[in-house]
Order: C-alpha cells, then sequence, then structure tokens
C-alpha cells in the first residue's frame, strides 16, 4: 500500500454552492476545500461539473485554482441528475484506467453519491467527503472514510451569516474583494459555540478501548485514525479547538483523560470509573421536542416555512432548548439531521435560505381498502359419478327405457272379416 494518498477532487458545483449558499448565505471558495485536501494527500487530478454558462462567478476561481471544468449541458426537459451521472462514471473510469490514484474526494452533500463512495471502497480507495454539516445527508457522512465538514474551513468571523445575501446586480466588482471581505467579517456575526467535551467522550473512549483490545499503544495519530474509522464526521474544530494536539490538551484540562509522553509522542490513556457517555443526550432524543412543535404549527408548515421561523417557534415554546447538549452546532445542522429521519423535508433556497415542510411520517400511507368479500353463488350438486364395481350412497341413474318394438299385424282375409276360431271344448 502506498504511504502517500493521490487524490482525485470530483466537485458536484451546483450541489454545493447552493448548500453553501442557503446555509451558511455566502459564496462556496474551492480553494478550501483543496487546502484541506492537501493536507491529507497529493492532489493529482481536480475536475468540476456544472452548467459553466451560468456560473460566469465561479469561472474564475476553477481557473486559479487549476480546476478542469466540466460543462454539463442540460436536455430541454431538465436532468436534475445529469451532473451526478456524468460524475459518477468519470470516477470509476479513473478508479479502473489510473492504478496510481487510491483516493477520491467528493464534493458534495447528495446523497446519490452514497453508491458511487460504497462503490469506490470495494475497490480498495480512501474516500473523502467534504460538504457542509449543516446539507450533507448524514448516511453520506458515516459511509465515507472521512468527511470534511466545510464549516469547519472558514475563519472564525466567517462562520454564521444572519444577514441575506445582496442580490447579484448590486455585488462589487471582484476588484474589491478584501476590502468587501473585511466589512463582510465584520457584518457576520460570532463563530458557532463549540460543542461541549462531554459529547466526544463516548467516541474517544470507543476508540480507547478498540486500540487496547488491539494491544496497540494509543498514540496520538492512531487515536485520530481510529476515531475517524468509528466516526468520519468527527472534527476537533466542532469542540473549538484547531488541531487534534489542542483537542487532547483540552480533554486532559477536563480530566477526561490520561496523557503521558512528551515531544509530539503522547500516550492517551482512559480514566477510570468515567462515566460521560451516560451524560451526553443522543441526538435523536431531540427529534420529539421538534416534532411537537411540527405539529403545533402543521398549517404554517403545509406551505413552507424558513429555518429561522421555525427556530423562533422552537425556542418560544422551548425556551431551554439547547441544541449543543445534542451534538448540534446550529439550528440547520439539526434540520439536516432530523431530515435523515423523516421527520422533515426541506429545500435550499437562494433568497430564503432553508425552507422545511413535514417530513414523510406526517403522511403515512393510506391504508390499503379492505377487499371485500364476495359471496359465491349456490352452485347445484352435480351428480356424483357411479364406477362400476364401486359402492355408492347414491342410486345411480336409471338408464333410459329402450323403445319397445311395435308388434307386427296379421294380414286379414281378402274380402272377408276377420273371424274367430270357435274354442275347443273339452270332452265330457
Amino acid at each position: 500500500m502506498q504511504d502517500r494518498l493521490n487524490i482525485a477532487v470530483f466537485v458536484d458545483y451546483d450541489n454545493i454552492e447552493i448548500g453553501v449558499k442557503s446555509t451558511l448565505r455566502r459564496e462556496f471558495d474551492v480553494s478550501l476545500a483543496l487546502g484541506a485536501l492537501k493536507e491529507r494527500g497529493d492532489i493529482v487530478a481536480k475536475f468540476a461539473y456544472a452548467n459553466w454558462g451560468r456560473q460566469e462567478g465561479a469561472t474564475r476561481q476553477m481557473a486559479e485554482n487549476a480546476v478542469q471544468m466540466v460543462q454539463r449541458i442540460p436536455s430541454p426537459r431538465g436532468d436534475k441528475n445529469g451532473a451526478d451521472i456524468n460524475l459518477a462514471l468519470d470516477a470509476l473510469e479513473m478508479a479502473f484506467t489510473h492504478a496510481h490514484v487510491n483516493a477520491f474526494a467528493i464534493v458534495s452533500g447528495d446523497s446519490d453519491f452514497i453508491p458511487l463512495v460504497n462503490k469506490l471502497k470495494e475497490y480498495g480507495k480512501t474516500v473523502f467527503v467534504v460538504g457542509g454539516k449543516a446539507f450533507t445527508s448524514t448516511i453520506l457522512q458515516q459511509n465515507c472514510h472521512e468527511f470534511v465538514s466545510y464549516e469547519s474551513l472558514l475563519e472564525d468571523g466567517d462562520r454564521i451569516v444572519p444577514t441575506p445575501m445582496p442580490d447579484r446586480r448590486d455585488r462589487p466588482d471582484r476588484g474589491d474583494r478584501p476590502e468587501r471581505d473585511r466589512k463582510d467579517k465584520k457584518e457576520r456575526g460570532p463563530r458557532p459555540v463549540p460543542l461541549d467535551l462531554t459529547q466526544a467522550m463516548p467516541l474517544v473512549e470507543r476508540a480507547l478501548q478498540v486500540l487496547e483490545r488491539r494491544a496497540v499503544q494509543p498514540q496520538l495519530g492512531l487515536l485520530k485514525s481510529t476515531m475517524l474509522q468509528l466516526d468520519p464526521a468527527f472534527s476537533e474544530r466542532a469542540y473549538g479547538a484547531g488541531s487534534f494536539s489542542d483537542f487532547v490538551d483540552k480533554l486532559k484540562k477536563a480530566d477526561f483523560i490520561n496523557v503521558s509522553g512528551s515531544g509530539g509522542r503522547y500516550i492517551i490513556e482512559r480514566r477510570g470509573g468515567h462515566t460521560a457517555e451516560k451524560a451526553a443526550p443522543r441526538p435523536e432524543e431531540a427529534l420529539p421536542l421538534l416534532r411537537d412543535v411540527l405539529e403545533t404549527h402543521r398549517m404554517e408548515l403545509e406551505e413552507g416555512a424558513t429555518a429561522e421561523e421555525l427556530e423562533q417557534w422552537t425556542l418560544a415554546e422551548h425556551p431551554v432548548f439547547n441544541l449543543q447538549k445534542f451534538g448540534f452546532q446550529q439550528f440547520s445542522e439539526f434540520l439536516n439531521y432530523a431530515q435523515d429521519k423523516t421527520v422533515v423535508r426541506t429545500e435550499p433556497d437562494e433568497e430564503r435560505g432553508i425552507i422545511v415542510h413535514l417530513g414523510a411520517e406526517f403522511y403515512p400511507p393510506a391504508l390499503p381498502e379492505p377487499a371485500q368479500e364476495s359471496i359465491p353463488e349456490e352452485e347445484e350438486d352435480e351428480p356424483q359419478p357411479i364406477v362400476e364395481g364401486q359402492p355408492t350412497i347414491f342410486e345411480p341413474n336409471p338408464p333410459p327405457p329402450k323403445p319397445k318394438k311395435a308388434a307386427p299385424r296379421k294380414r286379414a282375409a281378402a274380402g272377408a272379416g276377420t273371424a274367430r276360431r270357435p274354442r275347443k271344448r273339452k270332452p265330457e
């Protein structure tokens, strides 16, 4: 096996662009995704799929980052999954024809790529997925080797954008970009509240138990790789740490683990009697509360409501509701999880953000109509066949009587009537 990963990057631009815009209210920057992947290996190929005639502003940043733009020409009927099919075919072709490419990165949040990810893993390829935690399917996050959240790649002042994006016609030219970026950082709110360390402890303890069973010393890099094997969506940045070593230092200061060694060769051990796993609520425990809010505002959600409106309703009815307690940094991330559980259905909108509808569980399939029992018509009993020589309780039908032959008539004597012969008398 090669020590260094040779990564081929495939960008589903239409999906990632509208996902970032609707959840984070900012433009997608491909250089952030490429920079994160360069930390994991050598990028040997870069492709992006879109109808580039409608993405004039994005073509420049693709050219600046040497990304090969693959034109997707939509059919007159509107091929919604056209880019997905082209991307999947090209990725599989590269897996067959380029043996030196041993890793693939899918920059998208579309769950339609789950079969592609599974197939690449069958061929022994390492698969990364880059997307936003607020719009990437949780199933896709859990089935790759490592999920890189786009939110974790943003700078501190760029995480949340509370104000809507300006109209394209009102945007300044790219020549004013540095000044505009500084202005945007001031207008944007603070970074999401980091998750509590108790949320990470079940995964940390599970990884340490795996390493103990393997009789391997739990060093820093080995611990992180094991945690990613168990949960590809793990990111130390979600807990306010800039690196994994900072994350371990936070755990040590909180007395969750024992750390020994120096010079970058830390040995991590579990602390006895730790009960963080019992104290940390699971994400699914927040769903009943959301169901209550959805049922209360069912009429408004029939036409669709924004994620901000639903969040306000939730906080108004449950003021003590805390997303971080259940492992979510943003409300949109919680909605993304609820969508995979069929509680809600979300769709991105460039102007309004995320539009929320009631999920499939609120519209159960109709029960099949009971089949009407047809009353069979009374049928006349057919006569039982009679087998000659076999006993039967029924009398056999008598055969029809044979026609009698008529007795021949005697011819009368010609010219005389019929005379009777006298009877002979017996002698006295």
